[in-house]
């Protein structure tokens, strides 16, 4: 069997990495990174999302419902 890639590692998330730390904004002590961390490099962009793509129309109904009386 072949082995499994590991994931690269990512480096650790730190407060001094924080766009709001580097900008002297941050008015939290928790030592720790908060829930408003954003990485300094990429400013106050933000992350790139999924991008949603339709599914071709389908062809036939999914579900057979019996037609409406007196229709």
């Amino acid at each position: 069997m072949a082995a499994v890639p590991k994931p690269k590692s990512q480096k650790p998330v730190r407060c001094q990495d924080c766009f709001f730390h580097e900008q002297m904004l941050c008015a939290l002590n928790l030592g720790k990174p908060c829930p408003t961390f954003r990485p300094a490099e990429r400013g106050l962009a933000p992350e790139r999302q999924l991008s949603f793509v339709f599914r071709a129309e389908r062809t036939h109904a999914a579900y057979a419902f019996p037609p409406a009386p007196g229709a």
